[in-house]
């Protein structure tokens, strides 16, 4: 994996990248958190792809253990910097790490793309992963169906899909921001919206 393009913005990625950041993170951290298999206080979330840490952050204010996994070697010193001794971050590439232990979750956003082979990815996550993997999918972008699929052969029988309408590079007011919360809830207005923008945030379990 290359990672020359994420090198230079290591500094501040978090800020630079989220219009909220705090706003978006926190939401992610507790969809991690809720969708699927409940985590319990203390388990550890392995986050591959883990950029400067932003989302370490909300994980381990709700009472998580947190390793962090990036292949830029930059990104992984800003999560070091971001976390310090709370967490552990290690440099790796997302599909050859395998972490000393068992974790509860893994978790890869904004990233997924980057598996060499997807259905492999997912069978390695699923041999060192207790509870769930978590991860965004953009529709748009990979059929639902073939993802979907690809879990299944990878081991996790047990899938949750839920759309995740909080923008990335737009700060809105919080009245817009819970309103958006709850159309994700909307059935298939919700699938509609997902035809145009907006992610899934999806839980897979064994």
């Amino acid at each position: 994996m290359t990672t020359a393009k994420y090198d230079p913005q290591a500094d501040r990625w978090t800020e630079n990248a989220y219009a909220d950041a705090a706003t978006y993170l926190s939401r992610r951290a507790r969809l991690v958190a809720e969708l699927g298999p409940r985590l319990e206080p203390g388990e550890t979330v392995l986050d591959l792809a883990c950029g400067d840490g932003g989302l370490g952050t909300h994980l381990l204010a709700l009472g998580y253990r947190y390793h962090g996994v990036d292949a830029s070697e930059a990104m992984a010193e800003a999560a070091r910097a971001r976390l310090g001794d709370r967490a552990e971050v290690t440099r790796a590439d997302l599909n050859d790490f395998e972490p000393p232990a068992p974790v509860a979750a893994a978790t890869i956003f904004r990233a997924v793309y980057y598996a060499r082979d997807r259905q492999e990815l997912f069978r390695r996550i699923a041999a060192y992963t207790e509870r769930k993997l978590v991860f965004d999918l953009n529709p748009r972008q990979y059929p639902v169906t073939e993802v979907v699929a690809d879990l299944r052969e990878a081991g996790f029988a047990r899938i949750e899909l839920r759309p995740f309408f909080s923008p990335q590079t737009v700060s809105l007011p919080r009245p817009l921001v819970a309103a958006l919360a709850g159309a994700e809830r909307a059935g298939p207005l919700a699938r509609l919206a997902l035809r145009f923008r907006f992610t899934y945030v999806v839980a897979a379990a064994r």
